[in-house]
């Protein structure tokens, strides 16, 4: 047992250590926080007064509605207008008089513009508003700004064809519908868009981890069987020995990133007044974001399959990289694992569209894909405790399975040079063993 741990502690060690894990496991925390707070200050947005000169060539009173409706609006911190409006009416030509406002659109101008606003004799009866401004690229300012005029005109509209536009406006209301996650009977005021990328991360997380940490578990096994390095090893330590000495180092150190990560994520879900206080953002719009809140039932579920699965593929990791003798064959071997892998992965969209469904309810009782499937179907549906308790039986008997026939083939393939090979070769390897 001692020479397990000696190979566990240098697996360990030895990746920990690197530049590449410490900025892959203190980075993606740091970018979870970011991408968190910097929508909700953008939100925040910016409380500075547009100025809008109009140049109303109406007729009639729907250039003075307009100019209302956008007098109307203000910032809900301090009660701001949002646009500062310059009522024109044009006595010569409309297009001699915009391009002499549009020179005030110039930082250095003495009575700066920020746009032109045209609205020409026809607006009502469906001639075409023109604007003119630095802040055209704005998609949320043009939106606001077209929503004002789009009102009011239909408004006016209504009103003159003898409608009650407050009646129709009322009637055109889109209906409102909220989504609450519910789990043992009782509400858990998770929303739906939380519970999707909440699913979604997790399978995702699983697929990247399991395929990186594998294909290192795979590419240490055939680093050193070229350079003869396995041949000293095999002289102090068994086959299994070292198969498991390097599953378990490798699994470590993925099993501590996954900690790392989801506890962030536990974390920034449980804790979002404390962030909106640091960064000074309301605390409601913070509740509002989608962020995923994870249980601490869940997260135990989360590594714990995570560490059972990648037992499971980081030991055919290990046997595919005893059998090969260099990387160009490896990936050629290897495909039939990831093939397997991906499998898991893409059952993860099966069960979001249907958590409680007959798929991923027997994706979540098969070895290979439950590690991917049942932690996310344990995030979005009410999975049964005897359920669970099954799921995790048969894994960890297609564990054990998995690691006996790893066990044997990489016993006889560490030691094999020379040609890769066949099925029919590491058939008599697993008999052999």
């Amino acid at each position: 047992m001692n020479k397990i741990f000696a190979v566990i502690r240098r697996e360990f060690v030895e990746r920990v250590r690197t530049k590449a894990f410490i900025l892959s496991t203190f980075g993606l925390p740091i970018l979870m926080v970011f991408v968190t707070v910097v929508p909700v200050l953008m939100m925040k947005g910016t409380d500075r007064t547009t100025n809008i000169a109009v140049i109303d060539a109406t007729s009639d009173s729907v250039g003075t509605r307009i100019i209302a409706g956008l007098e109307r609006p203000t910032f809900k911190e301090g009660g701001k207008p949002k646009y500062a409006i310059e009522h024109i009416a044009p006595t010569g030509d409309v297009t001699t008089l915009r391009d002499s406002l549009l020179k005030r659109t110039i930082r250095d101008a003495a009575e700066p513009l920020d746009g032109v606003l045209v609205l020409p004799e026809g607006v009502l009866s469906g001639g075409q508003a023109e604007y003119f401004g630095t802040n055209v690229g704005s998609l949320e300012s043009m939106g606001d700004l077209q929503r004002i005029l789009s009102s009011t005109i239909v408004g006016t509209r209504l009103e003159r064809a003898g409608v009650d536009a407050g009646l129709v406006t009322a009637a055109m209301r889109p209906a409102s519908l909220k989504s609450t996650k519910v789990s043992k009977g009782m509400a858990t005021g998770e929303s739906g868009e939380a519970s999707f990328i909440l699913a979604y991360l997790m399978g995702f997380m699983l697929y990247i981890s399991v395929v990186l940490f594998g294909q290192q578990t795979m590419m240490s096994v055939i680093e050193e069987k070229t350079s003869r390095i396995m041949e000293i090893l095999a002289s102090s330590l068994r086959p299994f020995e070292m198969l498991m000495g390097k599953v378990l180092g490798v699994g470590s150190v993925g099993l501590l990133q996954m900690s790392i990560w989801g506890g962030t994520i536990f974390l920034v879900g449980r804790n979002r007044a404390v962030l909106a206080n640091l960064f000074n953002v309301p605390v409601e719009t913070m509740q509002q974001m989608p962020l995923p809140n994870i249980p601490t039932e869940l997260l135990i579920v989360f590594l714990t399959y995570f560490a059972l699965g990648f037992l499971l593929f980081g030991a055919l990791f290990a046997a595919v990289g005893s059998m090969v003798n260099s990387t160009q064959e490896a990936q050629q071997a290897v495909s039939g694992v990831v093939m397997l892998i991906m499998v898991g992965f893409f059952g993860v969209f099966a069960v979001i569209k249907d958590p409680s469904g007959g798929l991923g309810t027997i994706l979540s009782m098969i070895p290979f894909t439950a590690p991917f499937v049942m932690p996310v179907r344990w995030s979005m549906a009410a999975v049964p405790p005897a359920e669970l308790a099954i799921s995790l039986g048969i894994m960890i008997a297609g564990l054990l399975a998995v690691v006996w026939l790893a066990g044997r083939i990489y016993r006889t393939g560490i030691l094999m040079y020379g040609k890769k090979p066949s099925l029919r070769e590491v058939w008599r390897w697993v008999r052999a063993g």
